[in-house]
């Protein structure tokens, strides 16, 4: 049977906690990695509907999207809504694990679920993570010592490119210098001009190790005072980040884009909502789980023609619209999440089952939107109450 460490390390494979946001909360809240897994719920919201439905179904084990504490806490006294919801977990031996902006970034992640949901293709990050910061070694060896430096480049961790290592390009040519007083030369005299047979050696290394590395080419070098550059590489987007942009396959009016996303996602109380010209035709769409109005303007620069997410209000929406900014389309916070539940709980079953063993899985069937009711509004344009009076004098 798995152990939650092994499940933890899957869940982890998927959605590498390095890649949430600096100000996020993701993990192991609550549970021994030691324990028994035998089955795992998941959910958007760790609240007291889903712990109860894992204890009653008999988890060992809840999933959540959103963390339980996003912000340092200093007790969990069963006295505060947290607390108890611990202590509840605890006592029946529940454990509570999070993956939340690193779930929304990875790829099958938050964002592609949703996207996929809407029918959307082509997929791309709307807000790529930078990828790796690299720089470029240049140095030039006499050719004798050329593989003794390499093999100290390459422990100082230069030259690694994906699965290979020792990765270097290399060039023959003619090094000439004269020493001058006070020189110690390896090769050739103080005021004597001299000429070399040398390797050019080019190899890339994270940045974080140039130190590292350019102290072992020193230490390496045969030469007192050994010729090299070292260049600082452009940065390229990864494929990971948060939000997606994709197509449809056929444009269709915002009106009718609008009724696709209501469609495609659980029915909610507020239901979903549309900022622009309804008959808009709309092709290219930006996505992101959650809230997402700090990506407004990243969806403007995009020139997608629709934005989904949630959580928007009103001033931000109105200046998007008369900033040239896309048409938007407003969705439950919950409810544009949720599609990546069935997806994760899949991933993690088809992956155990891989390993060689098998946990069994379930998403939640509580709702956990917190709005309980909606009172639709007058018609469009009726600014009047009924049986009120008009504000004209």
């Amino acid at each position: 049977m798995p152990q939650l460490a092994d499940v933890i390390a899957i869940l982890e494979a998927h959605y590498p906690p390095s890649s949430a946001e600096s100000w996020d909360a993701v993990g192991l809240a609550c549970g021994d990695p030691a324990a028994d897994v035998r089955r795992v719920l998941f959910a958007v919201d760790p609240v007291e509907a889903v712990a109860e439905e894992a204890i009653q179904w008999g988890a060992d084990l809840i999933v959540t999207h959103h963390p339980l504490f996003l912000r340092g806490v200093h007790g969990v006294p069963a006295t505060t809504p947290k607390g108890r919801l611990v202590h509840r977990l605890i006592s029946h031996g529940v454990a509570l694990y999070t993956a939340h902006t690193n779930a929304d970034s990875a790829g099958d992640g938050v964002n592609d679920a949703l996207a996929g949901a809407l029918g959307l293709r082509g997929l791309r990050p709307l807000n790529p993570h930078a990828g790796e910061q690299l720089d470029k070694l240049v140095v030039f060896v006499p050719e004798p010592d050329t593989a003794r430096v390499l093999d100290a480049l390459t422990a100082a961790g230069a030259g690694v490119i994906g699965d290979y290592e020792r990765c270097a390009w290399m060039t023959s040519g003619t090094g000439t210098f004269r020493p001058g007083p006070g020189a110690n030369p390896t090769i050739g005299e103080v005021g004597a001009v001299e000429e070399v047979p040398e390797h050019r050696v080019e190899m890339v290394m994270p940045r974080g190790s140039r130190t590292g590395v350019v102290a072992a080419l020193i230490e390496a070098h045969p030469y007192e005072e050994p010729a090299y550059d070292l260049y600082e590489l452009a940065t390229l987007p990864a494929g990971t980040g948060l939000g997606r942009i994709g197509a449809l396959d056929e444009p269709e009016t915002l009106r009718s884009f609008t009724r696709r996303v209501a469609a495609a996602l659980p029915a909610t109380v507020g239901g979903v909502r549309a900022a622009g010209d309804p008959e808009r035709l709309v092709r290219t769409v930006a996505v992101c789980g959650g809230a997402g109005d700090s990506l407004l303007d990243t969806a403007r620069r995009a020139g997608v023609d629709v934005y989904v997410t949630g959580d928007l209000r009103h001033h931000p929406v109105s200046e998007s619209l008369d900033n040239g900014g896309p048409a938007l389309v407003d969705v439950a916070h919950w409810a544009g999440e949720w599609p990546w539940l069935e997806r994760a709980a899949d991933r993690l079953r088809a992956d155990m089952a891989d390993a060689g063993t098998r946990v069994e899985t379930r998403v939640s069937v509580a709702p956990t939107d917190p709005w309980t009711l909606h009172e639709p509004s007058r018609p469009a344009g009726a600014l009047v109450p009924e049986g009120g009076t008009s504000p004209e004098r």
